[in-house]
C-alpha cells in the first residue's frame, strides 16, 4: 500500500486547536469521546458532552479574568478531568502549563512562578499542599480550581464551581466561547510544557496553535487512525506524547479510554479492549518479561511448546521482512501455534490492538521482533517536546524493525555532519521560555537540533543510534554508544529493570544493574526465598549469579571495547520519586552514577 505523504493538508487545516475540537464537536456529536473508571465502573461521554462542559469551564476561565495567551497550569494525574482542564484552557485562548504530579514543591513552584501562571488546576490536596507552601513564590497565581480536594471557597474552588461560574458567565455572553476560539491566531502559544530533562532545571517549551494542529492533521493524513479505533491513554498528559495523541484524535475523531495508574494498564487492556495504545519501551519490556518468566516457571511440555511457537513466529516474519515464501508446514505449524499460543498472548492485551506505538527512548530489536511474531506490531515513533512530540513514525504497512519510521508530511528531517538528527516542520517549538541563549543553541537556521544521534536510510526510514551527550569515550579513545548495550541487555535478561553502562575516561565499562521488583519477587518464590526483602533477595548469591550468566551472554555479543568487565546489582530499583527516573521513564544518568559514585568508584579499584 503506497503511504501518503502529501502535505497539501497544511493548506486547508483549522488555524487554531480550539477550533479543530469544536469541529469534532460538531461533526462527531453524538459519538463515544472519552470513557473513564468510576469505581470497578467504566463510564463513557460523548463528543457533546465533552463540548458542552469544557465551553463552560472555559467560560469559567473567562469569568475570572484569564485573557490569551495567559498561563494556567495542571497538575494532575492523567484522567478524564485533565482533559476537560487543557480543553478549557484553550477555548479560553490561554496556554496549558503542565506540571507532573510527581514533580517536588520546590520545582513545582520554579514551573509555576516562571510561567506566571494564573489559574492552576490541582488533582487533590497533595498537589494543593505544594501550592500552599510556595504561595510567596506565587503572586500570579490568583485561583486554584481542584479536581478532589477540599476549597476555602476562596483561593481553591472545586471544578463544578468553577462550572457554576461558566454557566453564568454564559448566560450574559452566549457566543463568548465561540468568539474566542475564533479569534485565537495559529502562532499563538497554546501549551507551555517543561522538559523534565536528564540534568538541570526543567526548561519551558512554547509550542503553538499550529504546532499541535499540524501534529494532528499529519497524523490523520496517514490514514493510520479513524473513528472506529480506541486508544488506551495512561500517559502522563503532562508529557508531549500523551498530548500528540490527544491533537491525533481531534483530527481523527477516534475514542479514548483514560486511566492514568501504570499499575494497571495489562488489566486494564484486557477490559478496554483498545485497538492501540502508545507506551515507553519500559512497559513493553515489562510486559515481555512477566509473560517470558511466566513460561519458565511452568516448565515442562508448557514451556517447550511456548519456545517452539516463538520459534516458529520469529522465523515467519523474518521471511515475511525479506520477502521470501514460507513453506508449507512452515505455514501450517505457524497456524497451529497461533491458535494455541500468540492468541493467547494477544487476549492478554485485550484481543483487539491493531498496533502498539513505542516512543520516548529506544525499543529493543528483539522484543519488538517477539512481540511481532505474536502479531502484536509495536510502530516506533520519533520526537521530542520542542517539535510537540512526533517527527517520524512507522505506518502498520510500511515499517522496519528497528527504524522509528518515515517523516511525517511536512516535516523535514536531515543528519548533521557529526551525526545529530535536525528536524524542520511547523511543529517545531517558537523557543525556550525566557532562555534566548538556549533556544539560539537549539534553533539555528531554521533547524531544531535534537541532540540524538542517527542515521537516514536509502528508502527514508531513520534509525536513533544513542543520544548526543550519552556518548563517551574511554581513556583507550573508544567511543561507546551506552543505550545500544543496555537495550540488548533488556532483551537477554528478564529480570532487569534498568541497566547503565559507565565509562567516561576510564579504561573500562562497567554497568550499575536494578532488577525488577515483581520479577524478583516470583524468582524468589521459586528459589526458596519466598518472604524476603527485595534488597535480601538481589544480594544473593543466587541472584548474583543469575545476572553474572546474563552479562556474559551480553558481552559475547560486544566488541572486545564495549564489554562490561565489572557490575553491581543495586539495592533499590530507581524510581521517579528518587528523582533518579523522569515521568516519562528515561534514567537520568547524571544524578545515578552521582547518587552511586562510591559504588562506581570501587568497581575501577
Amino acid at each position: 500500500m503506497p503511504i501518503n505523504y502529501d502535505a497539501s493538508f497544511i493548506d486547508t487545516m483549522p488555524k487554531n486547536v480550539a477550533v479543530q475540537f469544536l469541529e469534532r464537536v460538531n461533526k462527531s456529536g453524538p459519538k463515544e469521546a472519552f470513557r473513564f473508571p468510576i469505581g470497578e465502573n467504566w463510564e463513557s461521554v460523548t463528543w457533546n458532552q465533552v463540548g458542552d462542559r469544557a465551553s463552560a469551564l472555559a467560560a469559567g476561565l473567562m469569568a475570572l479574568g484569564i485573557e490569551p495567551e495567559q498561563r494556567v497550569g495542571i497538575a494532575s494525574t492523567t484522567r478524564y478531568e485533565w482533559i476537560l482542564a487543557d480543553l478549557a484552557v484553550t477555548l479560553a485562548g490561554a496556554a496549558t502549563t503542565t506540571v507532573y504530579p510527581t514533580t517536588n514543591a520546590g520545582d513545582t513552584a520554579y514551573i509555576l512562578g516562571d510561567s506566571e501562571s494564573r489559574v492552576v488546576f490541582a488533582e487533590d490536596d497533595g498537589q494543593i499542599a505544594k501550592l500552599v507552601e510556595h504561595r510567596n513564590e506565587l503572586p500570579h497565581l490568583m485561583k486554584i480550581v481542584t479536581f478532589e480536594g477540599k476549597t476555602d471557597g476562596d483561593w481553591i474552588i472545586s471544578l463544578d464551581d468553577l462550572e457554576k461560574l461558566g454557566a453564568d458567565y454564559l448566560a450574559q455572553n452566549a457566543n463568548a466561547v465561540v468568539e474566542h476560539a475564533e479569534a485565537i491566531r495559529a502562532d499563538q502559544l497554546a501549551t507551555l510544557i517543561y522538559t523534565s530533562g536528564t540534568t538541570g532545571r526543567p526548561k519551558g517549551v512554547r509550542l503553538l496553535h499550529r504546532a499541535w494542529v499540524f501534529e494532528g492533521e499529519a497524523i490523520a493524513s496517514q490514514k493510520i487512525l479513524g473513528e472506529d479505533d480506541l486508544n488506551f491513554l495512561w500517559l502522563p498528559m503532562a508529557h508531549s506524547f500523551g498530548k500528540v495523541l490527544l491533537s491525533a484524535q481531534m483530527a481523527c475523531g477516534y475514542a479514548t479510554a483514560i486511566d492514568g495508574r501504570i499499575d494497571k494498564i495489562i488489566d486494564n487492556l484486557a477490559i478496554v479492549k483498545p485497538t492501540f495504545m502508545g507506551a515507553a519501551p519500559r512497559i513493553f519490556e515489562k510486559a515481555y518479561s512477566r509473560i517470558v518468566t511466566m513460561q519458565a516457571a511452568e516448565g515442562g511440555v508448557k514451556e517447550k511448546l511456548f519456545n517452539k511457537a516463538f520459534a516458529v513466529g520469529l522465523e515467519v516474519e523474518k521471511r515475511k521482512r525479506e520477502g521470501q515464501s514460507i513453506p508449507l508446514g512452515l505455514k501450517l505449524q505457524h497456524g497451529l501455534f497461533d491458535k494455541l499460543v500468540f492468541s493467547k498472548v494477544r487476549d492478554r492485551f485485550g484481543g483487539r490492538v491493531r498496533f502498539f506505538i513505542s516512543g520516548s527512548a529506544a525499543l529493543n530489536r528483539e522484543i519488538a521482533e517477539w512481540f511481532n511474531a505474536a502479531g502484536i506490531l509495536i510502530l516506533e515513533g520519533y520526537g521530542m517536546t520542542e517539535n510537540a512530540a512526533g517527527a517520524a513514525v512507522g505506518h502498520p504497512d510500511h515499517f522496519k524493525i528497528g527504524s522509528v519510521g518515515t517523516p511525517f508530511p511536512g516535516t523535514e528531517l536531515k543528519i548533521a555532519e557529526d551525526g545529530e538528527v535536525l528536524v524542520r516542520g511547523p511543529h517545531v517549538m517558537e523557543g525556550y521560555h525566557n532562555l534566548p541563549e538556549q533556544t539560539a543553541e537549539a534553533l539555528q537556521d531554521g533547524w531544531l537540533h535534537t541532540g540524538d544521534i542517527g542515521e537516514l536510510d536509502a528508502d527514508g526510514f531513520l534509525r536513533i543510534t544513542d543520544r548526543k551527550k550519552d556518548l563517551f569515550k574511554t581513556s583507550g579513545g573508544k567511543y561507546i554508544a551506552p543505550s545500544a548495550i543496555e537495550s540488548q541487555f533488556k532483551a537477554i535478561c528478564p529480570y532487569v529493570s534498568q541497566f547503565l553502562v559507565v565509562g567516561a575516561e576510564r579504561n573500562y565499562c562497567v554497568a550499575l544493574i536494578s532488577l525488577d521488583p515483581d520479577q524478583v519477587t516470583g524468582w524468589a518464590e521459586e528459589n526458596g526465598m519466598a518472604g524476603k526483602s527485595y534488597t535480601e533477595v538481589v544480594n544473593s548469591q543466587g541472584v548474583k549469579d543469575m545476572i553474572a550468566g546474563y552479562v556474559d551472554e551480553l558481552n559475547g555479543r560486544l566488541n572486545r571495547w564495549e564489554t562490561i568487565k565489572k557490575h553491581v546489582i543495586l539495592d533499590n530499583d530507581l524510581s521517579i520519586e528518587s528523582g533518579e527516573l523522569t515521568p516519562s521513564l528515561k534514567v537520568k544518568r547524571k544524578v545515578v552514577e552521582e547518587n552511586n559514585k562510591s559504588v562506581i568508584d570501587s568497581l575501577y579499584t
